[in-house]
């Protein structure tokens, strides 16, 4: 079994995707358009451009997907964090900030009882990510 994160998006799916791509050194592996879909033909003019599906794998094999949510439905993500978690402390808090850049800090990137590198934030796109450096403390 496999468990995936899918994040749906107001409009800006593309622009969180490729920035997802640079922050986590991951890569698109597909992506494509309300207007590129078999459902082109009913697609209103304003939302041809608008992503129906995209897919981003991460170092180690994690997959992110996502898609811009159907037109006029705003979405409020909600009870849930994507978590990166990664080996090196410092890789951890260049994420973090990478994440947290035009959005909004929640827990700043600090040392914590079970990590020693540990931060919560909404990134600009309004997805909320915990960022955690592996170890153990003690």
């Amino acid at each position: 079994m496999k468990v995936m994160t899918y994040l749906a998006f107001n409009g800006d799916c593309r622009q969180a995707f490729e920035m997802y791509e640079r922050v986590l050194g991951g890569k698109i592996t597909f992506m494509m358009t309300q207007g590129e879909s078999p459902m082109a033909e009913q697609t209103s003019p304003e939302w041809k451009d608008k992503i129906m599906h995209a897919s981003l794998e991460t170092p180690g094999g994690g997959i992110i997907s996502g898609a811009d949510h159907p037109q006029g439905r705003k979405v409020q993500p909600a009870g849930f964090c994507v978590c990166v978690q990664v080996d090196q402390k410092a890789e951890a808090e260049r994420i973090f900030k990478a994440m947290a850049e035009g959005g909004k800090t929640q827990m700043e990137f600090q040392q914590t009882f079970w990590s020693p590198g540990f931060g919560m934030c909404i990134d600009k796109f309004g997805v909320p990510w915990m960022v955690s450096t592996e170890g153990q403390m003690g």
